[in-house]
């Protein structure tokens, strides 16, 4: 009993009004650390010496507002519980990897499956939840909130804290809004660096994703027909979809090192200049499959009609998607599927993740299957990070030291290109052997492959690491993908394509993710009313003979 009294007076008292201020102190300035060290560095080039200081008091007025909103009792807490504990990883990402948990982040995060989500976890990232996220909340758990003497003066306490804040942000206006317009108007990602603005986006994806009505289901390309050819044979594409490669990193792109040394012997046509849709997966993949250019994509009309698969379906081709990479963003929704098992444990998978090469014997056993018109797409784990490390065994490793740990931003920069780079060969060694496949079986199909990222990789550049930033701000380094394609002469031949003209075109054009769903048709052979002949690559490389 007496231990029981001890503890409750040990508890701090604190009323509402006075919690509400602590707890907008700490997001206005420990929680925005990063957006209010962007600001100092941007107030060099304003003329109002004032303008950087104001911005912590600023924050802080803005979350009295924000948090009274929410200051009831017995829903406070529970409820700062969980904006502090988000927000310590909310402050782990943009510190350690610039990341800007926007809407289409959050979509990225949202999609995120388990066994990914196990890629980020290290120390650093459990030091941010402790220190900046579970002992602030042991603190706001020993509190006890003592009410004020009548319901009157609480509400007056309330009230005068509120204006209070209302007062700031109004004398700031007065003197510095020109200087925050100009600021804000030359770089716009500074709103969303605010935390916890993640919780709202959050909820913005979630009820876009899970309450707005769908649409009603849209068929497309069901008068898609193939176009015969000469010898008789079917046709066998192989559509492999790479994770996290950027293209400045493919010896084929001009490269320094010898990234691509399993395939270059090969007669691979190796596309220069492709920008991607997105620069996260949950966006690209279903974006890039899609008959909608980058501008005009909604994912709620993607997941409501069908993409450049499903057309070839109608043409009669058997489709199969095999999953390597956590999911198919809702592309395969409507064709036969295999997801590689990652749990297991055996030379290719160590219990959490499987290397590529793991979906060769599905990918051999859908070939050796009866002989008609067929695509596989294998969508590989590539180079996904920040784990580069488990993309490929030991052994397939040319380039040392590489960094062996998902904390990245603690290895070297020879370390993170290093090992980044390593995923990348082995990306072209699973080319290589798929290539091996289908010219084991060019007697009975025509065969050809093409390979293309969903988005690129920040190694380290201007800070910045992994990727998901906003497009609009997004370094080149996460938009400029590669795109291969290998093309026997036998396939060129039987489907009227000019290769030395697409060699041409590929040296020479700017193209993009908009380009594949109408290049799949025309590399094909299928004729359609959806097929756009002016995003065709193949379309001006027609073969007269």
């Amino acid at each position: 009993m007496m231990n029981s009294k001890i503890l409750a007076f040990r508890r701090i008292p604190m009323n509402m009004t006075t919690l509400i201020l602590f707890c907008a102190v700490y997001f206005g300035t420990v929680m925005n650390y990063p957006i209010l060290k962007t600001i100092f560095q941007l107030s060099a080039d304003v003329s109002n010496p004032l303008f950087a200081y104001t911005a912590p008091i600023l924050l802080t007025c803005a979350f009295i507002i924000i948090f009274s909103l929410f200051a009831w009792p017995y829903f406070f807490k529970p409820f700062m519980f969980f904006v502090i504990l988000s927000s310590a990883a909310a402050l782990y990402a943009e510190v350690n990897f610039q990341a800007l948990l926007d809407t289409t982040m959050m979509e990225s995060v949202f999609e995120t499956n388990s066994s990914e989500i196990s890629f980020y976890f290290n120390v650093r990232l459990l030091i941010f939840l402790l220190g900046f996220g579970l002992l602030p909340c042991v603190f706001l758990a020993w509190i006890r909130i003592t009410p004020h003497s009548t319901w009157r003066r609480a509400l007056i306490s309330r009230i005068a804290l509120v204006l209070v804040a209302v007062v700031g942000i109004g004398l700031i206006a007065e003197t510095c809004y020109k200087d925050y317009a100009s600021v804000g108007r030359n770089n716009h990602y500074l709103n969303q660096m605010i935390i916890p603005a993640h919780i709202f986006n959050g909820a913005k994806y979630l009820n876009r994703t899970y309450f707005e009505s769908q649409l009603e289901y849209q068929t497309l390309g069901s008068d898609a027909h193939l176009a015969a050819v000469a010898n008789g044979k079917p046709t066998l594409m192989v559509v492999v979809l790479g994770e996290t490669a950027r293209a400045m990193n493919f010896a084929y792109n001009g490269y320094k090192r010898d990234t691509n040394p399993y395939t270059k012997n090969m007669g691979l046509i190796a596309f220069q200049q492709v920008s991607s849709c997105g620069t996260y997966t949950a966006l690209s993949v279903p974006c890039m499959f899609s008959n909608m250019t980058r501008g005009s994509y909604d994912k709620r009309r993607a997941n409501s009609q069908d993409n450049v698969l499903n057309v070839l379906q109608h043409a009669g081709v058997d489709v199969l998607w095999i999953d390597n990479d956590g999911g198919d963003k809702g592309v395969a929704k409507n064709l036969a599927y295999i997801s590689i098992n990652s749990s297991l444990k055996n030379d290719d998978c160590n219990g959490s993740t499987c290397f590529d090469v793991a979906m060769l014997n599905d990918a051999n056993t859908f070939i050796d299957q009866g002989t008609h018109d067929k695509l596989l797409v294998l969508h590989t784990i590539g180079s996904h990070g920040p784990t580069y490390w488990q993309r490929y065994p030991d052994a397939q490793a040319p380039f040392q030291p590489a960094c062996n740990r998902n904390d990245i931003e603690n290895c070297s920069d020879e370390q993170i290109v290093n090992v980044y780079d390593n995923t990348l060969v082995y990306t072209d060694y699973v080319l290589a052997q798929v290539i091996q496949q289908l010219q084991r079986v060019s007697t009975k199909y025509n065969v050809m492959l093409t390979y293309i990222s969903d988005h690129g990789e920040s190694l380290g550049e201007s800070g910045m690491y992994l990727h998901g930033t906003p497009y609009l701000i997004a370094p080149k380094q996460q938009t400029h993908v590669p795109w291969l394609v290998w093309m026997p002469e036998q396939y060129a031949t039987q489907k009227g394509i000019n290769k030395k003209c697409l060699e041409n075109k590929a040296q020479n054009s700017a193209l993009s993710h908009d380009n594949l769903f109408h290049s799949l048709l025309g590399l094909y052979g299928v004729s359609s009313q959806v097929h756009d002949a002016t995003l065709d690559i193949v379309q001006s490389c027609q073969s007269i003979s």
